[in-house]
């Protein structure tokens, strides 16, 4: 097994006092280490959020010819790094590397940390699971405070389409993330094809998104179009009770993507909607779906970067494991919504 948890996400921005203030303020993340100089000595400017498990890394460039200003010139803010705890780091970039992985750094140090290409722009660095920082010189700030966020329950990833098989396949080689569900999903003249793989324990999972290239452009395609390529399209936060962290994370700042009454009405038709949870639900704009195995509820974000293509997701899970197609084509929905509405005011 390669990939047995997920260790840190890592986001270029172009100005981070404004980023970590939405992070801090909006999502109750804390800043609990700072770093001005990463793997080989490179001067970067990087802040450790946590909340809950999740640890984000918040990187800003230096100056305007550093590496990170030529990434976000050409893709964009957004995610650069998905980290995997491993147990054993060597053995792990050896797996990845023979199976077609990009030998990006080779393990070094007493306690080895190496890194691989991943998708598009978007590498993997593979650490002990039991590290306390990423890679790099940092100076602790500060213990991590109570937080909305649970842990990191899942990526949703943007491929080109034509690629999602070969991804996944290459992710079970490479990583040991193995395939769990598959949906199709079409609203209206556009489609698109996702495929959920994670690893046995359920610690790491990848949703693996792509267009359907013989139907209408859509979300996805513009989505990859914007990214410069393939991409993180939104990062999901697991949350105790998600109508409650809306209701409190709403007056902060987080704008969430409305749900159209007639969303709520068809759970009423179709008898979905647990009793006397209804209400509750309704007001808080948070979309209802099952699985074979319980209910899940979820709401989506609108981007808060600059770039407006990275979002996120508060998501609550009772006994569920999996992801209802109803949610998914709910999602696609709201995105399209989102686009026509600004389409509509420029």
């Amino acid at each position: 097994m390669t990939a047995d948890s997920l260790a840190h996400v890592e986001l270029y921005v172009h100005d981070d006092a404004e980023a970590l203030a939405h992070f801090t303020s909006a999502l109750d993340f804390t800043p609990t280490a700072v770093s001005h100089r990463g793997p080989g000595g490179k001067a970067r400017r990087s802040t450790l959020l946590t909340g809950g498990s999740v640890r984000l890394v918040v990187t800003a460039p230096t100056g305007p010819a550093d590496e990170v200003a030529a990434h976000l010139a050409r893709h964009g803010e957004g995610v650069v790094d998905i980290a995997f705890g491993c147990r054993d780091v060597p053995a792990a970039y050896g797996r990845a590397v023979a199976a077609g992985a990009a030998p990006l750094r080779p393990p070094t140090g007493d306690q080895p940390t190496a890194r691989v290409g991943g998708f598009g722009s978007v590498s993997h660095t593979l650490v002990p699971p039991t590290a306390p920082l990423p890679p790099g010189d940092w100076r602790t700030t500060g213990a991590a405070r109570p937080a909305t966020a649970r842990q990191l329950d899942h990526v949703a990833v943007c491929l080109t389409a034509g690629t999602l098989q070969s991804t996944a396949t290459h992710y079970g080689c490479a990583f040991g993330l193995n395939r769990f569900s598959s949906e199709y999903t079409e609203v209206g003249d556009q489609a698109m094809e996702s495929l959920v793989v994670r690893d046995p324990a359920g610690s790491v999972t990848f949703t693996m998104i792509q267009p359907d290239a013989t139907r209408a452009p859509g979300q996805i395609d513009a989505f990859l179009a914007a990214n410069g390529g393939p991409g993180v399209q939104h990062l999901a936060f697991l949350v105790d009770d998600v109508v409650d962290a809306v209701r409190r994370l709403g007056p902060r700042g987080v704008d969430f993507l409305s749900t159209p009454d007639a969303y709520y009405d068809r759970l009423v038709e179709t008898g979905a909607a647990p009793a006397g949870r209804l209400a509750a639900i309704r007001s808080a704009g948070v979309l209802l779906d099952q699985d074979e195995w319980g209910h899940l509820l979820q709401i989506f974000t609108r981007s808060p970067h600059r770039d407006g293509g990275l979002f996120y997701e508060l998501i609550q899970r009772e006994r569920a494991r999996g992801f209802g197609s109803a949610n998914i084509r709910a999602l696609y929905e709201a995105v399209r919504r989102t686009e026509a509405a600004g389409a509509s005011s420029r």
